[in-house]
């Protein structure tokens, strides 16, 4: 299979890009080079006959039609989008163009070289998103996201998310585009962009900065590891059914508070503070962010009923490797830190 891959230079696109090519696919990788991206994700096969990376925003049509033509993928799987709600409130205009007006671009695009292609059956569109269109759930664990949990968006970032589904599933309604869709838990690992929680936990505590917990660190999460979600997406993009969207999770909750304990116990181990004690003396309890939904849970029955998928990364083990990738790798995150908005709080505004 040939694959095109949009967001490809970003956390979970550069996740799929290396897997797609270690499992014998051509990839190419159409990417922006925005703020969170980082070309540096993909170096391990940068140099493999398999892939190809295009330089492209994908708001520019005539762009992705050269693309499209120039490299003839049997299947999209769509990823770029601006992803971190926090920057979503402070300018939730990059949201609306790149999440909403480019999915629609890309829909367009990759209809029209469809239909030149003759219909292909074999093709797909896989539309990437994430579990916040659906709001917030009560604490009640019997409670979970499914596939048919209504749309309940409370940020910009979700908005524009649930906007993009929509739209994906309106080009597969309207026009017979075959498209597949996931929603996903909160994602981490290797290679995450140091703005969101658990990297900015780790470097802040390697720093003796302060660990930012929004309101009382009382918000539970669903977190699912990086590489067992590249899994899931390309088994959706080559199994799954067409016009289904399928939820992935982690199966893995946990509090905000608990979570950046567990990271703490973990650096202790592996890098003491010596005679200064834990690094949870470091845990500071800051102004919540506006709208912050209370929780978050997928079901994730309909994939591993169809598709045979489970998660295989432990919450436990997953952070231990993400932990131990963040100590080996500063010539990856350092030069980051100095990019606009890492390190600063954002998202205050009501």
């Amino acid at each position: 299979m040939k694959l095109l891959v949009t967001g490809g230079a970003g956390f979970i696109g550069s996740a799929v890009v290396r897997r797609a090519v270690a499992a014998g696919h051509a990839v190419v990788n159409v990417d922006a080079l925005t703020y969170a991206a980082c070309l540096e994700n993909v170096a391990s096969v940068a140099d493999s006959p398999l892939y190809a990376f295009e330089r492209a925003d994908i708001c520019d049509r005539a762009a992705l039609d050269r693309i499209l033509v120039a490299h003839k993928p049997d299947a999209i799987m769509h990823l770029a989008a601006e992803s971190h709600v926090d920057r979503s409130i402070d300018g939730p205009a990059d949201f609306i163009e790149t999440n909403i007006t480019g999915t629609y671009t890309l829909l367009e695009a990759a209809r029209s070289y469809w239909i030149t292609q003759g219909r292909p059956e074999a093709f797909r569109f896989h539309h990437v998103s994430t579990d916040e269109v659906f709001g917030s759930l009560p604490a009640d664990p019997n409670v979970l996201f499914t596939e048919d949990t209504s749309y309940d968006p409370r940020s910009p970032y979700a908005a524009s998310k649930a906007s993009a589904d929509h739209l994906v599933r309106a080009w597969y309604e309207t026009y017979g585009l075959p498209i597949v869709l996931t929603n996903c838990s909160n994602n981490y690992g290797p290679f995450h962009f140091p703005e969101k929680l658990i990297p900015v936990v780790i470097l802040n505590a390697l720093a003796g900065k302060p660990l930012p917990i929004y309101g009382k660190g009382d918000n539970i999460r669903d977190w699912l590891y990086v590489e067992d979600h590249a899994e899931a997406l390309l088994l959706v993009i080559e199994a799954g059914m067409v016009g289904r969207s399928y939820n992935i999770g982690g199966e893995n909750e946990k509090t905000n508070i608990d979570l950046v304990r567990m990271i703490c116990a973990i650096l202790d181990r592996k890098k003491p503070r010596g005679a200064t004690g834990s690094y949870t003396e470091q845990i500071t309890f800051v102004a919540d962010r506006p709208g912050h939904d209370a929780r978050y849970a997928i079901d994730p029955t309909r994939i591993r009923d169809e598709l045979g998928w489970r998660p295989s990364v432990t919450l436990e083990e997953g952070l231990e490797r993400t932990v131990g990738w963040y100590l080996d790798n500063k010539a990856w995150w350092h030069p980051l830190e100095v990019r606009k908005g890492v390190g600063v709080r954002l998202g205050v505004r009501t």
